[in-house]
């Protein structure tokens, strides 16, 4: 039974078979419900459905009443590290339904681990469970630093014994569902670009605008592909901006990784900085540092880059050439927004800003403390010298080193300092999903089917969230 917010829609049915497959389900032994997003669930309208009702729509995914009839497996080609894959698609999901938000907004429930599709590639289209008790904790994390992410929906362990060379195998089987406002990756245009089919990338452009952007979509000036386009660098650069504020590392940064909206998107071996270094590498195969944390904006810009391509075959060179050349000035703008919005004061001058950044990240990777230790500390400016200087790291904080900053930031005023009087800030540790904690809550699952760990860990996550209040900046703000 669904609510009365729940607003089906079916709008990807505007698109033609250039786009997607159609596909069935796996059918699988078990559909045992781990974990549902109750707070999303309720916002779309969804949050009424029982648990046998839950494991039919996210385990064997029969049809929302209104959407999609039948699941999507959709189209795409992609750079990975570097070289052109033409041999891409959804290998191991699907677009399973769509729906509106209270604002109108489009949103896609996808799929990751929900069996075979024509894109597999002599995969099994599956998904262990660690992997989705780690998107999970991904996604849900990054939402709580205010960084806009696809949303962790459904987890359900499905019952199988699958054979992975990056994990003690057999290992448990799930499938897991996301929300987010569009699946639409950069490699969906590159396969058509690829194609030399102007015609499918005029079509998609436009079902991006009408569906995705559509305050770009209605403003006058410029043709589609060119404001598509600018949303998208836009929304990129918000998104580089906002993982390196979080202290946060994708892992695989390919262009079939990143969505038209600048959502966070697909976590594999994503990692947070445990210290500041920009040299830290999330994926153990990226022997060549190419996705490490300090080249994730040039990653971002040279994957947009790789879509301009792709509208070169409908739109004037030198406009889109304009659009990228505004994501540096995008960024570096976002960035210094999100930082300060991650310390809760408030922006001083772009140069005061500027300078205080560079020394405030200088000391923490000079000193090693811990990253979400530091920001969780001095959340708040000065107002929060008393708790920091009583938490785990209040000596380095009385250093010498640390003086100029101390009093830089007292001078910082903190916006709503309300805040401060949220429960979690009468903790001594901030939540965090460094390694050893994302270990340690699957160690608990593996050994013993203990889920305690991972329910009180979400539970502080959302709590954080809540503290903080940083709101993500998305497309319709770009």
């Amino acid at each position: 039974m669904t609510d009365p917010a729940y607003r089906p829609e079916r709008a990807a049915l505007e698109l033609d078979e250039r786009f997607y497959a159609v596909v069935a389900p796996a059918d699988f032994p078990e559909c045992r419900v781990r974990w549902r997003n109750g707070r999303w669930a309720s916002r779309v309208g969804l949050g009424s459905l029982n648990a046998e009702e839950w494991g039919a729509h996210f385990g064997r995914f029969a049809p929302l009443d209104g959407s999609l009839p039948s699941p999507l497996a959709l189209a795409y080609h992609g750079h990975q590290f570097g070289h052109y894959n033409p041999d891409l698609g959804d290998g191991r999901g699907f677009l399973h339904a769509q729906l509106r938000d209270g604002e109108g907004r489009l949103l896609d429930l996808g799929t990751k681990g929900s069996g075979k599709t024509p894109w597999s590639r002599g995969g099994d289209g599956r998904l262990t469970l660690k992997g989705g008790v780690r998107e999970a904790l991904a996604a849900s994390y990054l939402e709580s630093l205010g960084v806009y992410t696809s949303k962790g929906f459904s987890l359900v362990e499905t019952g199988e014994a699958l054979h992975r060379q990056d994990e003690p195998s057999p290992t448990r089987s799930c499938v897991f569902v996301r929300l987010s406002h569009s699946h639409i990756r950069f490699g969906s245009f590159q396969k058509h670009a690829f194609a030399n089919d102007a015609d499918a990338i005029s079509v998609l452009t436009n079902y991006c605008l009408r569906n995705l952007f559509p305050e770009v979509s209605d403003r006058d000036g410029g043709p589609p592909a060119v404001r598509l386009f600018e949303a998208s660098v836009a929304a990129s650069a918000d998104l580089a901006a906002a993982w390196m504020a979080a202290g946060f590392v994708h892992g695989v940064l390919n262009t079939d990784n990143m969505v038209m909206t600048g959502e966070s998107f697909d976590y594999g071996p994503w990692r947070f900085l445990p210290v500041s270094d920009p040299n830290f590498t999330a994926a153990y195969f990226d022997t060549a540092g190419r996705y490490r944390f300090g080249r994730q904006p040039a990653v971002v810009a040279w994957n947009l880059a790789q879509l301009a391509g792709c509208f070169s075959l409908v739109a004037d060179v030198r406009e889109l050439e304009a659009a990228l050349a505004g994501f540096e000035a995008r960024y570096r703008s976002s960035f210094r927004r999100q930082v300060f919005a991650l310390l809760g004061v408030e922006q001083l001058s772009e140069a005061e800003d500027v300078d205080f950044l560079q020394d405030w990240f200088a000391w923490m990777g000079g000193c090693g403390a811990s990253w979400p230790q530091v920001f969780f500390d001095w959340f708040g400016g000065g107002e929060s010298e008393q708790r920091a200087f009583s938490g785990p790291l209040g000596g380095l904080y009385q250093s010498d080193s640390f003086r100029d900053l101390r009093r830089r930031l007292q001078v910082r005023r903190p916006v709503r300092p309300e805040r401060l009087s949220h429960p979690y800030f009468r903790r001594t540790y901030p939540v965090s999903c460094l390694y050893d904690d994302v270990e340690r809550i699957w160690g608990a699952i593996a050994r013993d089917d203990d889920w305690s760990d991972f329910y009180s860990h979400m539970h502080l996550i959302e709590e954080a969230g809540d503290a903080l209040d940083i709101r993500a900046v998305r497309p319709v703000d770009c």
